[in-house]
């Protein structure tokens, strides 16, 4: 945005002399919030008026800020090398084409590049793909279709009809929202279905039953949708019908998180049962069997499972919480166990045979199918391995390791339904994801594509060390650097934490992060704190509700750890995280600011009395707690960043973005935490993208944007001498 230099010159004094002097000793405790205080209430918070997510005032309020914050990091000399060097990453040619298997063995593709910025879906064989230059054939052009119907269509994924897979659902996003329009696509003849399925704006989904049924779950209208904003509802919709006549199917309840419908097909594509989900909270559930005559009966699984694959008849489940069966074994949480479909459908007293039991440093990262073998990435302390198991007639599983690298991070992708082959990436902090074939049959494996090295990571290398958290427990994290980093407290260190849902922070190859911040002398440490998945179930468990704190602690630790090892010093050491991991920069911020000399908060979560009922935020409740209810307000009262936000604190200046499009975290979040620091004094940089959802990036222009605007933040507040303000 144009600005005049006399306004930007006036701006980076007042942030200047605005700043707070650098901590010099530990930020003491929060005291305990006093109810009536600031946000408490709906009646105390006084930008509540912020959460009116295109209201006229706040739209203004944002528009200002962002003319603001952009006129100080667009203005800085450095962005625009940093902006250049971000597109040319995430617009590069050179990345691997992410393959998909189609049920006759071809390849489909998303892809996207400076030609195609919303994207194209298309489609080779797989002789084809191998090559250096596969021959691709269009099957939809996302850019092409938005210009057409002068929409700004954000692609959301396809779901085709086996076995042929020629009709397709496709989801079409307004600008990156959750929410999305659902049209059948014929990816044969390259066009829309005339007259076809077609769904208008809404969370939830379609999944096919045959080629003239759907099953549905979406907003039918008021009472149609829990609180936490999706689906209660699923119904069956047939050709020709309109939603409205669409047969009611399963209700759940107002307080579940959603309920959807969902198939069992074999590797030939055949429907072996039709199942509803039940989202009770967000970890717990009820599967019910779709019978013939149109009831549902309950399936006998716990509350904490999931069911991950159905291979050669076998119905292999995650156990995510300790269980008996009704067989009357007891299974542990984290175990992977499997029956045989139709014995446990007739009988649920069938014995299960148990697949894999994690030990204490270990983790189920994915499990997949091939057409005979299961698959799973398994790992131990954040490293990763990939095993095929393979179910025998006397109902014991065979075991081989793939024969990958390691240290690394293995990732399976797509798997074929009409033999054994599976693709499986492997990648490190400093090398360079590479995507190999391989047969689960045999073991065999044939390299198929490699990104080259997108930066310089000659004489850098990845180190893990552990924190000892508040409570004693042993806190992993990686650290990657340069080999002559001096131990003086002098590098500029970037510390990224997410902590929550349990999500694994596992080693991977960033382009971005390694040309942008590492090349240049910095330092990037990622926590694999509690909350996350990274030791399985357990692991996330141990921070959830009640033991938020710990997690919190644990990233606390690390910062700490890094400080004590003499890797960085608090003038020279940021941190960053989006979402969950919002919350955790905001935690972080409040809880110990004298750590830290810059904070990328990102699509945060901060108001945690309200954020239950923003969005999708009462889905969150099993994560968080729910604070309508005292005792449960309580812990999170200790922690909930908005209200936490202290006068006369060593805060320094923080960067938080986030995006009008946004419906799974609230834009409110970030803009109160904004107003609310501006109020008190502090300086803040403030941007909001009014397209690109969650994801904060309808296209991969904004990307090169917003990588560019947090890097040039660090710069300055890690990278410069003195930090500049």
């Amino acid at each position: 945005m144009r600005r005049s230099l006399s306004l930007t010159a006036a701006l980076l004094a007042t942030t200047i002399l605005g700043a707070p002097a650098l901590a010099q000793t530990q930020t003491p405790p929060n005291p305990p919030l006093v109810e009536g205080g600031f946000a408490t209430t709906d009646a105390t918070d006084p930008y509540i008026w912020l959460e009116e997510v295109e209201g006229d005032r706040a739209m203004a309020w944002v528009e200002e800020h962002n003319a603001r914050s952009l006129g100080v990091l667009q203005g800085d000399p450095r962005y625009q090398g940093l902006h250049d060097q971000a597109l040319a990453l995430v617009q590069a040619r050179d990345r691997i084409p992410a393959p998909g298997f189609t049920h006759d063995g071809h390849i489909d593709n998303f892809w996207q590049d400076a030609t195609h910025v919303r994207g194209i879906w298309r489609r080779t064989t797989l002789d084809s793909y191998r090559t250096d230059a596969p021959n691709w054939e269009t099957v939809l052009d996302i850019d092409a279709l938005a210009t057409a119907e002068g929409k700004n269509w954000v692609y959301k994924g396809a779901s085709c009809l086996p076995p042929q897979e020629r009709l397709c659902l496709i989801s079409l996003s307004d600008g990156g929202k959750d929410a999305v329009v659902v049209r059948e696509y014929d990816s044969v003849a390259r066009q829309f279905v005339e007259g076809g399925f077609e769904l208008p704006e809404s969370k939830g989904g379609a999944t096919w039953i045959d080629a003239d049924t759907l099953l549905i779950s979406r907003d039918f209208g008021e009472g149609s949708l829990t609180s936490s904003g999706y689906p209660m509802i699923v119904k069956r919709l047939k050709r020709g019908q309109s939603i409205d006549q669409a047969e009611t199917i399963f209700t759940g309840q107002p307080s579940d998180v959603s309920v959807s419908g969902g198939t069992l097909r074999d590797a030939d594509g055949v429907i072996q049962a039709t199942i509803i989900n039940r989202g009770v909270s967000f970890y717990e559930s009820e599967t019910h069997l779709l019978n013939a005559d149109g009831t549902t009966t309950q399936l006998p699984l716990p509350p904490k499972s999931d069911i991950d694959a159905l291979v050669q008849g076998q119905l292999v489940v995650t156990i995510k919480q300790d269980w008996t069966a009704p067989s009357g074994q007891a299974f542990k949480t984290g175990d992977v166990v499997a029956w045989t479909l139709d014995a446990w459908l007739a009988d649920p007293a069938t014995p299960a045979q148990l697949i894999i039991r994690p030990g204490a440093r270990e983790s189920v990262e994915r499990i997949t199918a091939t057409r005979n073998k299961l698959i799973v990435a398994l790992y131990e302390n954040v490293r990763g391995a990939a095993y095929v198991y393979t179910p025998n007639p006397s109902g014991e599983w065979a075991r081989t390791r793939l024969d990958l690298p390691e240290n690394s991070t293995v990732s399976l992708g797509s798997a074929s339904e009409q033999n054994d082959q599976i693709f499986v990436s492997v990648a490190g902090y400093l090398s360079p994801s590479t995507l190999s074939l391989v047969d689960a049959a045999t073991g065999q494996m044939a390299e198929v594509k490699a990104i080259p090295a997108k930066f310089d990571a000659t004489g850098m290398t990845v180190e893990q060390f552990e924190a000892r958290s508040a409570d004693g427990t042993m806190i992993p994290y990686f650290v990657v650097h340069k080999d002559d980093m001096p131990l003086d407290g002098s590098n500029p260190t970037l510390l990224y934490g997410y902590g929550g849902f349990q999500v694994s922070q596992l080693p991977g190859y960033s382009p971005t992060v390694g040309k942008l911040w590492l090349e240049r002398g910095g330092v990037y440490v990622v926590a694999n704190t509690r909350g996350g998945g990274e030791f399985g179930p357990n692991w996330h468990d141990a921070a959830l509700q009640q033991n938020r704190q710990r997690a919190h602690e644990d990233f606390q630790a690390v910062a700490q750890d890094l400080i004590t090892r003499n890797i960085t010093s608090q003038p020279h050491l940021g941190v960053m995280g989006g979402s969950q991991g919002g919350l955790f920069m905001g935690a972080m911020l409040t809880q110990r600011p004298d750590l830290i000399n810059a904070a990328v908060i990102a699509v945060p979560l901060f108001d945690m009395f309200r954020f239950h009922r923003l969005l999708a935020g009462a889905s969150w409740r099993a994560e968080y707690g729910d604070p309508d209810i005292p005792e449960q307000r309580a812990w999170i009262g200790e922690y909930s960043p908005y209200q936490n936000l202290r006068a006369d604190r060593p805060y320094p200046e923080v960067f938080i973005h986030t995006s009008t499009k946004d419906d799974r975290v609230h834009p409110g979040h970030a803009r109160k935490a904004t107003a609310r620091l501006e109020e008190l004094g502090y300086p803040v940089l403030f941007y909001e993208n009014t397209d690109g959802g969650h994801a904060a990036g309808a296209n991969l222009r904004e990307t090169a944007r917003r990588i560019a605007l947090e890097y040039t933040y660090l710069t300055r507040r890690l990278m410069d001498t003195p930090a500049e303000e």
